[in-house]
């Protein structure tokens, strides 16, 4: 349950990291290239380099994710042989 509780934790950081930073690329977008004020398209902008870099991103970061993900996940699927074995038996 501890590994649990990290992993959320660590998940949860980066999350909010990852939350902040799409927001203020969201505020500087908005604010910066207005059509009034920039009506020249930027390469910066609409570029098959920065489509590129905004596709594979994400697929690093599920990768980062996955692999503490999956090594909790397989130490929960441990079983340990138990030293006593109880049944129960009832009769109606």
């Amino acid at each position: 349950m501890e590994g649990i509780v990290d992993l959320h934790h660590d998940i949860m950081f980066f999350l909010f990291i990852i939350c902040i930073f799409v927001l203020y690329l969201l505020v500087r977008v908005s604010t910066l290239f207005h059509e009034s004020r920039n009506g020249v398209v930027n390469k910066i902008v609409h570029g098959k380099v920065i489509e590129i870099v905004w596709t594979i991103t994400p697929s690093f970061v599920l990768a980062i994710i996955a692999v503490p993900s999956l090594a909790l996940l397989y130490s929960m699927d441990e079983v340990i042989d138990p030293a006593l074995t109880l049944k129960a038996i009832g009769h109606q």
